[in-house]
């Protein structure tokens, strides 16, 4: 049976000018199969969606206890920050509280991801440094685990050290995917990243909303509770699980990956933009919560994300000349049997 077609079309007027393909899974957290779209087996870098679990060692080894790191620094060793005040002035104070400095940091300072932020520090004349890189938090946490353990931080970010070798033990524990079949990268931010499958990065995301493992715990109620440090200023994983009242739990990741739990159902889910565009992303969550909503009779407020479900397209002069939306249908799996239901878009 061919797979679902899911995708965010691109348009200029009444034209679709492109279109970006979608490959997507959502499971429960048995792993079962409930929805698809493309290759739901698809082996991709999970990039920063994979925060929450490089995070979770430094909860569960007690080193964030150690520390004094509360709940607002466990958020941010989860998140993808916009270089906000408060998110590099928390980062610091993680790194204090450890008895590290920025120099310590591996991650070397990029452009913010807010453009707002970006060009007011450009118009300043502001030096970034290290600290503003939106993985500070998660760097800070890999310090505190080094730390807590005794280990050299020194290396801390690389393949071999002890702190990437916890860390890839939670990620084999979440997903159920063995070690020797993970592919490990460097990311961008020069931490190891790993190559697995959309379905088992969906499962991981489906255990973690429900599980009553400490760890977990602290670490989903922080996510839940500081939205504002895992994103920031209108992006949407800040947006989404604010607006849903912590209904659902939501990572972005680079190269057009977003992962998420919906806890309530009982589901986790990710998705990959096959080329990558980052702004189809944002669009193709919302888009398959959206389905997943109708398919299920849950309620969602999406309606308040408006904005970042279908996002305005704008010419030099900020005249909107079409917009970006999600358009396909999702395959559902299950004891009814499995079934493509379309969507009117």
């Amino acid at each position: 049976m061919p797979s679902a077609s899911f995708r965010v079309e691109s348009t200029r007027g009444d034209l679709v000018e492109s279109v970006h393909a979608v490959s997507l899974a959502v499971t429960d957290s048995t792993g079962a199969l409930v929805a698809s779209a493309g290759d739901p087996d698809l082996v991709t870098f999970w990039r920063s969606a994979a925060k929450p679990f490089q995070a979770l060692p430094m909860v569960a080894d007690g080193a964030a206890d150690h520390f004094g790191l509360g709940a607002d620094a466990i958020a941010l060793a989860c998140g993808s920050h916009s270089s906000e005040p408060a998110q590099v002035d928390l980062a610091r104070r993680m790194l204090a509280a450890i008895g590290c400095g920025e120099t310590d940091l591996a991650c070397g300072p990029h452009t913010p991801l807010s453009a707002a932020v970006s060009e007011l520090a450009l118009r300043s004349g502001t030096v970034m440094t290290a600290a503003w890189s939106n993985c500070s938090g998660k760097h800070s946490g890999m310090l505190a685990l080094a730390r807590h353990h005794g280990w050299p931080t020194a290396g801390y970010e690389r393949a071999g050290h002890p702190a990437q070798a916890r860390i890839l033990d939670e990620v084999v524990r979440w997903t159920g995917v063995p070690r020797e079949a993970i592919v490990q990268g460097v990311d961008g931010c020069t931490t190891v990243c790993f190559g697995l499958p959309l379905r088992a990065m969906a499962l991981a995301y489906a255990r973690l909303g429900v599980s009553e493992e400490p760890a977990a715990i602290r670490v989903r109620s922080a996510m839940l509770a500081h939205p504002e440090l895992v994103g920031g200023t209108r992006r949407l994983c800040t947006d989404l699980m604010r607006e849903s009242g912590g209904r659902v739990l939501a990572k972005i990741g680079a190269e057009g990956v977003y992962s998420a739990a919906w806890a309530e159902l009982g589901l986790g889910l990710t998705l990959k933009v096959a080329d990558g565009d980052m702004r189809s992303a944002q669009v193709a969550l919302l888009g398959v919560l959206a389905r997943l909503a109708a398919e299920v009779g849950a309620q969602l407020p999406l309606a308040a994300l408006a904005g970042h479900a279908e996002p305005v397209l704008r010419n030099t002069r900020q005249e909107a000349t079409g917009v970006l939306r999600a358009a396909g249908d999702l395959r559902f799996h299950g004891t009814r049997g499995t079934r493509t239901v379309p969507q009117n878009n």
